[in-house]
């Protein structure tokens, strides 16, 4: 699978606050994430709990949103589907189709269609992300990504390569 490291370079073209605090900029993954949505279920001897219609998670500045999400407590994980977006404000914002947040490994992982973008700056493509929610480092590829128990299947980028476009900062005479 090809994997790039070219958030690093992006992320300096977005400016030194970005590229010094990692991809989610400065984010504490210890905060509670607090989700509200328009109806949950309980499975209490699977110990998961399932919203839907309009999710919303919060941690710290970072909010997630999907159609859908579950939280398996016996795994520690939040499992978004359908519409994923995760927002930060200090870098931008990544779109994908599915999406997990691993709470004990602090890491989150989009597939799909993974879209980066940080307005008038940068945008990048790939079909599976992974972020580490603590140093911030990223990896993006394009390659189809196979189905696993935490990950749905979903079809690499056409070429099988990232792809990305950067606005260079304007210069001032």
């Amino acid at each position: 699978m090809k994997k790039i490291f070219l958030f690093a370079f992006a992320l300096s073209l977005c400016g030194p606050a970005a590229a010094q605090n990692g991809l989610l900029g400065k984010h504490d993954a210890d905060k509670p994430v607090n989700i509200s949505a328009d109806a949950m279920q309980a499975n209490i001897k699977g110990k998961t709990v399932t919203y839907t219609g309009n999710v919303k998670g919060v941690q710290g500045d970072i909010i997630l949103r999907a159609d859908k999400m579950t939280l398996d407590d016996p795994h520690n994980k939040i499992y978004a589907n359908g519409k994923v977006l995760v927002d930060s404000p200090s870098t931008g914002t990544v779109t994908g189709d599915n999406g997990v947040y691993d709470l004990t490994k602090k890491l989150v992982t989009l597939s799909g269609h993974v879209v980066l973008h940080k307005q008038g700056q940068a945008t990048m493509s790939g079909s599976l992300l992974t972020v580490n929610m603590v140093t911030g480092i990223a990896n993006l590829g394009a390659a189809p990504v196979p189905a696993t128990s935490d990950q749905a299947a979903a079809p690499g980028v056409p070429g099988g390569r990232v792809t990305g476009v950067i606005t260079p900062k304007s210069q001032t005479p």
